[in-house]
């Protein structure tokens, strides 16, 4: 089976190795510039030396005359000074004069043919082997008082001794590569291990899969996602937010521009200091692309105090108040079907009892009172009210009022035809219901027997009029410009009320729903006591409508 490695061990080899044959590559370059550079000073000193020998005073005069031994004494103090690796003197017939290095090869011929150009006057620089091995030497010539050539001075450095100093050279460069070879380890190390600790010690297919699953996990998401950096540059948004904010481009078109060219939102949203509380905020409502949402935002802190930017999920308002108000509904539904439950085995038990007694002429008179009050509200009901589910509504708040010991009395001017058509049968049943409850529970509030509520529904204008009148607690003054705000309710809190779900949340719903349909709701102070709420829904809405509350 393969071995694998590490992510820092592979990046920490990767690089020692990189830097091994950075290092071999400079090294090949650096000895051919020094051995190119030593050519041309050793030439170039070998070419000085032997035109200034050639210069001699004296010497043309023992060369003419073949004075070998002369030649010797003349010369021998200047190769004792000279770092050359040796020292001809050759004749006009390329015979040695002297050699400073083997003697014995006087009066022989001079090897390496270059001697051509020099018998012409020039000076010359060439590569020749010689009687002694290859070297790096300078000629030039010799010569008399006529100006003719009658000698030539060779001077050379042998490619041993050239070796021999590139060698010393690379030695010496060597120990300072192999030093910053040591260092590059070390960096290549602490490089890995520092890039790996960015990486939370995870390897590259880890991060490969985590990006992998975000992706997926955010395309799955129902709530809209998107992110942007500390410059405020868009850095992630997924598919649900592009079609909540009708944003037709995809994501890789949107990444890297400013949040302001792609979401129209508040200035001062994203302005709050990152890593301080304030910096997270909750189911806060505001409008992006001119549409309603409930927005979270949460900090990206990636080092205490260093802002990283902010990450947003948000829904559609509208789709909180839809969930809002079919619960309440369904909550309401159950609350009726419980209280007629329970009133029908009243009924029953009372019925059975009186069946058991053999008091039949009393149990006679009990059905047809019963049956006979039921059946003037169904008839009322259903005769003024041309929606199934407002007469449903409308018997199951009668009985669940007079459950609690409170009369709901319905106006004998009540009549519904046709809704409005800016809100739905669901919106309006929300409405009716919540303002009957809050009239309910206003009116429990006072002192036994519990005065009624008066119900009044009428279509005979231009709009709908709903009001409600209760003879309860009555609303505070300071209370009223708000009390249609969410969470805002003049009801004392209660212990097994579940998270305060029942408060705050009821008016504000049917309010919201009024107001949609370009209506209003008022609040006024009923006589001798009590609270009205009068809803006005037009049939025909302005063609613009705000939201306001």
């Amino acid at each position: 089976m393969k071995r694998r490695y590490p992510f820092q061990v592979k990046l920490f080899l990767s690089l020692v190795l990189f830097s091994c044959l950075l290092l071999a590559l400079q090294g090949v370059i650096l000895f051919h510039f020094i051995d190119r550079q030593l050519h041309h000073d050793l030439g170039q000193r070998a070419r000085v030396q032997a035109s200034e020998i050639a210069l001699m005073p004296g010497l043309a005069e023992k060369v003419a005359s073949r004075d070998l031994a002369a030649i010797a004494r003349l010369i021998q103090p200047l190769r004792d000074q000279s770092d050359a690796s040796y020292i001809v003197i050759g004749d006009v017939h390329q015979q040695h004069l002297y050699h400073s290095e083997s003697p014995e090869r006087l009066n022989l011929p001079l090897i390496g043919g270059d001697n051509a150009e020099v018998l012409q006057g020039k000076t010359i620089i060439s590569v020749r082997k010689g009687g002694i091995g290859v070297s790096l030497r300078s000629k030039a010539p010799i010569f008399d008082a006529q100006h003719q050539v009658i000698g030539i001075v060779s001077v050379g450095y042998l490619t041993s001794y050239i070796a021999n100093i590139n060698v010393s050279l690379l030695w010496q460069a060597s120990l300072y590569g192999l030093a910053l070879l040591l260092l590059l380890f070390l960096f290549s190390w602490m490089f890995s291990r520092n890039l790996k600790k960015q990486m939370f010690w995870l390897e590259p297919k880890d991060i490969a899969l985590l990006v992998l699953q975000q992706k997926a996990l955010l395309e799955a998401m129902y709530e809209g996602v998107f992110a942007v950096n500390a410059e405020r540059q868009l850095i992630l948004i997924n598919r649900a937010a592009r079609e909540l904010l009708a944003i037709d481009r995809s994501e890789s078109e949107l990444l890297g521009k400013p949040l302001d060219e792609v979401i129209q939102i508040h200035p001062a949203f994203l302005s709050q200091p990152v890593g301080d509380e304030s910096g997270r905020q909750h189911d806060r409502i505001t409008v992006l692309n001119q549409r309603q949402v409930i927005v979270n935002r949460v900090a990206i802190d990636l080092q205490p105090g260093e802002p990283g930017g902010w990450v947003c999920s948000f829904r559609d308002k509208n789709d909180i108040n839809t969930l809002s108000s079919q619960l309440s509904q369904v909550k309401r539904y159950a609350d009726s079907l419980r209280i007629m439950r329970h009133e029908q085995l009243n009924w029953t038990a009372t019925l059975v009892g009186l069946l058991q007694m053999q008091r039949y002429d009393d149990a006679m008179r009990y059905i047809q009172a019963q049956s006979a009050g039921a059946q003037q509200v169904l008839d009322f009901v259903s005769a003024r009210f041309t929606s199934p589910a407002l007469c449903g509504l409308l018997l199951g708040k009668y009985v669940g009022a007079r459950e609690k010991g409170v009369e709901l009395k319905f106006d004998p001017a009540c009549q519904l035809s046709r809704l409005p058509a800016a809100i739905s049968e669901t919106a309006l049943m929300s409405v009716v219901g919540n303002v009957l409850d809050n009239a309910v529970d206003a009116t429990l509030s006072v002192s036994r027997p519990a005065p009624p509520v008066e119900l009044y529904i009428s279509d005979r204008n231009h709009e709908l009029v709903i009001e409600v009148a209760d003879q309860g607690c009555g609303v505070d003054e300071a209370l009223k410009p708000h009390l249609f705000e969410q969470g805002v309710t003049s009801k004392p809190a209660r212990d097994d009320d579940l998270l305060g779900a029942e408060h705050g949340i009821g008016l504000y719903l049917a309010a919201s729903y009024v107001h949609q349909a370009g209506g209003s709701i008022e609040i006024e102070e009923n006589s001798p006591q009590g609270t009205i709420f009068s809803v006005f829904i037009p049939f025909q809405p302005p063609a613009s409508t705000g939201i306001a509350l």
